[in-house]
């Protein structure tokens, strides 16, 4: 069978037992615990790591375009689920000054060249939460939604050969594939409406297997602060709006639509709990694997083996793929001293600049070190309310009331207190792996400037589309002009700049707090 005969791969995998997908995963559980009672998945210290979407434009008009496979080859990047996309992940490093600032250089020396690249073919690949513009002559309704039948097989047109996904459109176990968002529907055959967003992920491997769930439970406490000070999704295409009324638009809106997005296009309709969900606590690495081995199964792969340490827990691996929360367990390693066990986080948005892209980094990676070494309180913090904040963090950013726990005890929904907390423990978690003080603040800078100013960047979009409306634009026009500025700032500023200077604020002296 040709590699190109999709349809066709497709149909291999809906003739995989889920059955026996299932028992091997079982037993793939029951390796993994008996390699982290080895010590096999210790660390002797934290290491990082990064993942980062983007979404390709047209260099002239700033409408959404498809980025060639060979042009992915060539940069080094990763094809994700539209046409559209590309990923770059990290090499993994030390948290320590060395590992942080090499994480940076490998971001902005493959972003840097990537550039030239697509430059030359005529796009730009853009960092941010949620396209706008659909590609030119298309609406982003027929762009979504456009998809081909061969041989009984569901096949979206404008979606990577990536088999798992197109296999979810095909599968008696499907995926939601709609979107429901305030004055936004969807309907959809295929997954394609994921691919609306776009985010980063940083990476945080615990030194110790056993000590993961601690870290986990602070990591779903720091969710929803963090969330607040990273939305970056605040409109949808213009088409895709079922009210003709912009302010009602306005007013009712979120600020991170990508989170209902991600949920709604793979949570079937009333299904509960659903695949794509705030994360439940963990009480043990055993409790942690099991998670993952009860969640549905959405598609059972097939799975092939190579070499790999990882390999011994394949299918394991593979179902972890579709184990959607926005905090979730890693378990992995292409060999035996490189395996570990990590807490990925994934709740933040693609961001306007590479700087404010690696503060939430730093920030996630000092939090969970600062955190765990001194034992705060907020660890007692109830889950029901980390999830209320998580979502309160979606609707509203900033303007959330999250509750916490400072460091002191004191239960507070203060703005200032809150944040003063969270960056005091970022920039202590950092020092305690030999920041200087000054490194450390020049890092946690982006994220501080926010929370003080209460900027982020769904709001100066808002405030953009505000501002075109008050002119007298359409919302179209308000939202496309709000987009192509967003892009031409981010022309000037992705490398070497951050959010702070689109602001106005970008000279603003460090304040070493």
């Amino acid at each position: 069978m040709p590699e190109s005969d999709l349809a066709g791969q497709v149909e291999d995998v809906l003739a995989v037992d889920a059955d026996d997908f299932q028992s091997r995963v079982e037993e793939d559980a029951e390796v993994i615990v008996e390699e982290i009672d080895a010590g096999t998945f210790d660390n002797p210290q934290a290491i990082i790591g990064f993942e980062y979407e983007f979404y390709a434009v047209d260099a002239e008009t700033a409408a959404l375009t498809r980025v060639p496979r060979r042009l992915l080859e060539l940069i080094g990047f990763e094809k994700e689920l539209g046409l559209h996309n590309a990923e770059m992940s990290t090499s993994p490093q030390p948290l320590n000054e060395h590992g942080l600032a090499a994480q940076e250089s490998e971001v902005k020396a493959r972003l840097s060249a990537a550039e030239e690249r697509t430059g030359a073919e005529g796009m730009r690949l853009v960092s941010d939460g949620l396209w706008t513009i659909p590609p030119e002559g298309e609406t982003a309704r027929e762009y979504l939604t456009d998809s081909v039948e061969d041989r009984g097989v569901r096949i979206a047109s404008n979606m990577s050969d990536s088999v798992r996904y197109h296999a979810m459109a095909n599968t008696d176990a499907q995926a939601g594939m709609q979107i429901e968002a305030p004055h936004v529907e969807l309907e959809d055959d295929t997954v394609m409406p994921e691919s609306l967003i776009t985010s980063i992920q940083p990476h945080y491997q615990v030194p110790h297997a056993r000590d993961l769930p601690t870290y986990f439970t602070y990591a779903v406490r720091i969710a929803a602060p963090l969330l607040a000070l990273g939305v970056n999704s605040p409109f949808f295409p213009p088409d895709l709006y079922a009210s003709d009324d912009p302010d009602e638009i306005l007013a009712d809106g979120w600020h991170e639509n990508r989170i209902s997005v991600f949920e709604t296009v793979l949570n079937r309709r009333d299904d509960e709990p659903g695949k794509v969900r705030f994360p439940d606590d963990v009480e043990s690495v055993e409790d942690a694997i099991q998670n993952v081995v009860n969640d549905r199964t959405l598609v059972p792969m097939p799975v092939e083996s190579a070499d790999r340490f990882d390999d011994e827990f394949a299918h394991f691996r593979m179902k972890h793929g579709t184990y959607w929360r926005w905090v979730r367990p890693v378990f992995g390693g292409a060999t035996r001293s490189a395996a570990n066990a990590r807490i990925e986080f994934r709740p933040i948005a693609a961001q306007p600049t590479v700087r404010d892209s690696i503060a939430f980094q730093a920030a996630f990676a000092g939090l969970l070190e600062s955190m765990f070494r001194r034992e705060h309180p907020v660890r007692h913090l109830d889950w029901v309310v980390a999830k209320d904040n998580f979502y309160r963090a979606m609707e509203e950013g900033l303007g959330a009331d999250v509750y916490w726990i400072t460091n002191d005890g004191e239960e507070t929904t203060d703005h200032e207190k809150v944040y003063k907390d969270i960056f005091a423990h970022a920039k202590d978690g950092l020092q305690s792996r030999g920041l200087s003080d000054e490194q450390a603040a020049k890092y946690l800078w982006p994220l501080r400037q926010r929370a003080r100013h209460g900027l982020t960047p769904a709001s100066w979009k808002r405030t953009r589309v505000r501002e075109r409306l008050d002119d007298g634009l359409s919302l179209e026009e308000a939202i496309s002009g709000m987009q192509r500025a967003y892009i031409d700032h981010q022309s000037m500023t992705l490398i070497d700049g951050s959010f702070a200077d689109w602001v106005g604020r970008g000279d603003t002296e460090l304040n070493r707090e």
